[in-house]
């Protein structure tokens, strides 16, 4: 009886998603940043398409090319949704991440897959609007430094409201069923 009741005073139509349901927060709501061929891209650009938005960088070992990796196969496990979705790829190092490494690592999973790469200075506010962690690690020589960085992703509705808090490690046909969920509200 009580679920009858919390079913009715909710309107009836509360998604259920695998990943964190984020629905109205006052962070991340949107984004001002040039990809690798020098446009400037907001959230605007992709309404009518989920957008995922991921925080990385081209020399991570593994956390970014698996999560990428996993988006590859996201897209195509919605078939024909699979236009519908837009990977989008902040870097966190724009030192080395430039324009021309950024295009060959999305190339590498899905050449439809957006890279941004904020000026130092934009990476600190954009960090700190989608509550991002980042840190320089320092390696035997200059060059050969890491970054530790945050591991989740942002998904956007069509409409280009955040929505949902994707824990690094979610599984593809979770992820998946999320989008199509987005996609079909």
């Amino acid at each position: 009886m009580l679920g009858t009741l919390a079913g009715c005073m909710d309107g009836g139509d509360k998604k259920s998603f695998k990943a964190v349901d984020i629905t109205g927060a006052e962070y991340a709501r949107d984004f001002s940043l040039k990809d690798a061929d020098g446009k400037t891209r907001t959230l605007a650009d992709f309404k009518g398409k989920v957008v995922v938005l991921f925080f990385g960088y081209a020399q991570c070992p593994d956390v970014c090319p698996t999560t990428m990796t996993e988006m590859t196969e996201v897209k195509k496990a919605l078939g024909a949704d699979g236009d519908k979705l837009q990977v989008v790829f902040v870097t966190v190092d724009p030192e080395r991440d430039t324009a021309e490494v950024m295009k060959a690592y999305m190339g590498a999973f899905d050449p439809t897959f957006i890279a941004l790469i904020p000026t130092p200075q934009e990476l600190v506010a954009v960090a700190k609007d989608f509550k991002v962690y980042y840190k320089k690690v320092d390696g035997k020589t200059p060059t050969s430094y890491s970054m530790d960085h945050s591991a989740a992703q942002y998904m956007y509705d069509p409409q280009g409201r955040l929505r949902l808090y994707v824990r690094y490690g979610s599984p593809v046909a979770d992820i998946a069923a999320d989008i199509k969920t987005l996609l079909a509200a």
